[in-house]
């Protein structure tokens, strides 16, 4: 897809829904799964499934997320009775890092080479796949990274099964609000932890909740500069601001 057919698409879906944006989608990819990360972007999930039941939905594990995360995972599969293909680290390099770093090198070195071992390596595998993949980036998560997202957008971090890999991010103009609008109108599972003030969720060990009038992503990797708070699946964010 060329540079002027992405604008146009851009246009074309400047006003409408995400879920006209998810459906045109689906239906113009062959190879195209939805990324699902366990926090609010379920949404993504309740909209695909009733366009597509079969829909290739995917999410990382990296071995350090909160039990109420796993929980949800499978709360999740079991709600829309769909098969989730979740993605792990790959166990050798996976081995070797922990043993030469340890488990918590990150508050020491960031979070960079930690990210790269469990997040980075199982998605490059995945995207390798596809021709396409849905997130549930939106403007207002990080003012320092998201504030430009595209709602269609060729992703330059990452290479798909062909020459190009096309990133949809269907929520990129939604705020916080109404994407918890949307759970509580059609009653979707969400993660307990948004009950006990985590607003954005990652791992364990990198996410604590947010006090009143914290924006989200102060509580991810909060011993980091806000411009690197990326773990880097969307690291085009960070890319294109250089």
């Amino acid at each position: 897809m060329r540079d002027d057919q992405i604008a146009e698409l851009n246009t074309q879906f400047e006003d409408k829904r995400p879920k006209d944006i998810i459906r045109h989608a689906i239906e113009n990819h062959d190879a195209i799964a939805v990324s699902f990360s366990g926090a609010e972007d379920v949404i993504l999930v309740d909209m695909a499934v009733k366009i597509d039941p079969n829909v290739d939905i995917f999410t990382l594990d990296t071995g350090r997320l909160h039990p109420e995360t796993y929980q949800f995972i499978e709360k999740v599969r079991k709600h829309y009775n769909i098969t989730i293909d979740v993605r792990t680290p790959e166990q050798a390099t996976l081995q070797d890092f922990v043993k030469e770093k340890g488990l918590f090198s990150f508050y020491e070195d960031g979070h960079q080479e930690c990210c790269g071992v469990r997040k980075i390596t199982p998605l490059r595998n995945k995207l390798t796949e596809l021709d396409a993949w849905i997130t549930g980036q939106r403007r207002d998560q990080s003012p320092g990274t998201r504030s430009d997202v595209a709602l269609i957008e060729q992703d330059t971090a990452f290479k798909g099964r062909g020459e190009t890999l096309i990133k949809y991010n269907p929520l990129a103009h939604w705020s916080s609000a109404q994407v918890w609008e949307y759970i509580k109108m059609f009653d979707v599972p969400y993660n307990e932890l948004h009950q006990k003030g985590f607003v954005s969720i990652g791992c364990e060990p990198c996410t604590r909740a947010t006090l009143p009038n914290q924006h989200e992503r102060e509580g991810r990797w909060w011993w980091e500069e806000a411009t690197h708070k990326e773990c880097g699946l969307h690291a085009g964010n960070i890319i294109s601001k250089g």
